[in-house]
């Protein structure tokens, strides 16, 4: 039965209530825009830096010294490709803070990018199923995630679009979304999870071919670069890691995480009197639920890549790629602007069951754009960009700073136990004995019959079925 003649699934039109919602979240934000002239909570707490992921970075691909001046931690690749786009006489003496005036190609650039997306994942997800593409569509690119990225005019912008060509149905062609793959590692090494993951199917030729095409990309983007050898990339993600553990770091990360790691290291850090403010106990039973969530979290994600290991036919790649996402995603903090990439592959799901149901609704709740504030917020005289002047802007604690870290993990863990339960069905139905290639599996049930050869590999004659 093909994907478009399947019967709707019980109560799956929830998710056009769910995209509704977040096109209502979406139009008061928009309308709180307008109103006071800056990005509400959660959008970035500096109002006079929007779109500067973009052109700081842009500054450095047209000066020397993005490694060892700015220790960068990209690859050379977003150097190599910002500094093409753009006009190059904006940068030769301008500083930051006018640079957005000078260089309008650059927001085209950025505005165009987020374009192609909400194309390209429309038209992935009606290749997959036309009854749901819409509103899956429109929660990833509409969603709040998207429209961080946006704000901040970061080159995840262009790297979703190499995830959506490279392991999407989009291309045809294994070279081409091998290459596409290659580029979504050099602009985010984090993604080598995505590739290396697929050792687990035994896919050995796809990850071969992969690594290869990330190792070409480098070594393109490197020579026309000029600069970022391997050694500098990762001298400078250890001084990545060593700065946001600091105490400053973790307080401005807070602010829209992607994990429990920022409010773990204020209720942990001295730099933060917290223990002063709301007293020991709760700072210490508090403590205590960040770690027991991220790590039940983290070791259900590694149980599932285990039993996928066990039983590779029972598991898609796409899951595969999916939990090995989760992980880096609940584990290092990442940016908010990062989850629509782990959104992406979510959204390749079918409503089946109830584990990936209650995920894929937890995915549209953490996608709504905005934030409620915890009581009453603390007001500030700011520049904002899009004012072009002063404004007040009220800053506080928004319940999305806990309900969003929450919300990962346990999307993460509905997708590993699910994961598990495919191969503990796989298994009692099967058993081993039609898997005869996967004979030196270790069985995961007692008293299941091990593999037997094929009849008509038997008859060929001895080796053919090996």
């Amino acid at each position: 039965m093909s994907a478009d003649r399947q019967p709707r699934a019980k109560l799956q039109w929830l998710e056009w209530v769910l995209a509704l919602a977040i096109l209502g979240c979406g139009l008061v934000v928009a309308y709180e825009t307008i109103t006071y002239r800056y990005f509400p909570q959660p959008f970035f707490y500096d109002t006079d830096d929007t779109f500067r992921d973009w052109y700081s970075t842009v500054i450095w691909a047209h000066e020397e010294g993005a490694y060892d001046t700015w220790l960068s931690v990209y690859p050379p690749l977003t150097f190599a490709i910002l500094k093409f786009v753009g006009i190059p006489a904006c940068y030769e003496y301008a500083p930051l803070s006018t640079v957005r005036d000078c260089d309008w190609v650059g927001i085209a650039v950025i505005h165009l990018a987020y374009v192609v997306n909400a194309v390209l994942a429309s038209i992935a997800y009606m290749r997959i199923d036309r009854k749901t593409a819409l509103p899956r569509a429109f929660a990833l690119t509409v969603g709040m995630p998207m429209l961080f990225g946006l704000e901040r005019g970061n080159v995840i912008l262009l790297c979703i679009t190499c995830v959506m060509l490279g392991w999407g149905p989009l291309l045809r062609s294994a070279r081409l979304r091998w290459l596409n793959i290659g580029m979504v590692v050099n602009f985010k090494v984090y993604m080598i999870a995505a590739v290396l993951v697929q050792l687990v199917r035994r896919r050995w030729l796809w990850v071969e071919a992969s690594v290869l095409a990330i190792v070409f990309v480098y070594l393109v983007s490197f020579l026309i670069f000029g600069e970022g050898t391997p050694k500098e990339i990762v001298d400078n993600l250890f001084n990545f890691a060593e700065g946001f553990y600091s105490g400053e770091a973790s307080i401005l990360s807070f602010w829209y995480p992607n994990t429990f790691n920022p409010l773990h290291l204020v209720l942990s850090d001295s730099y933060a009197p917290v223990t002063t403010l709301i007293g020991e106990d709760l700072v210490i039973w508090g403590t205590f639920a960040i770690e027991l969530a991220m790590r039940t979290g983290q070791i259900l994600a590694l149980l599932s890549l285990a039993a996928a290991w066990l039983r590779p036919e029972a598991v898609s790649p796409q899951r595969l790629t999916l939990m090995a996402i989760s992980f880096v995603m609940i584990t290092q903090e990442t940016s908010a602007y990062t989850q629509p990439i782990m959104f992406f592959f979510i959204f390749m799901e079918r409503w089946q069951g109830w584990l990936k149901p209650m995920a894929i609704i937890l995915t549209y709740l953490v996608s709504l754009p905005g934030d409620i504030m915890l009581g009453n917020g603390m007001w500030f005289l700011q520049f904002s960009y899009i004012a072009n002047g002063f404004v007040l802007v009220e800053r506080g604690l928004g319940i999305g700073m806990f309900l969003r870290p929450f919300g990962l993990i346990l999307i993460t863990s509905l997708f590993a136990i699910d994961t598990m339960a495919l191969v503990w069905r796989d298994v009692r139905r099967d058993g081993w004995r039609d898997r005869w290639r996967f004979r030196k599996d270790a069985p995961i049930l007692p008293r299941v019959r091990r593999p037997r050869q094929p009849f008509a590999a038997v008859e060929a004659g001895p080796g053919a079925g090996a």
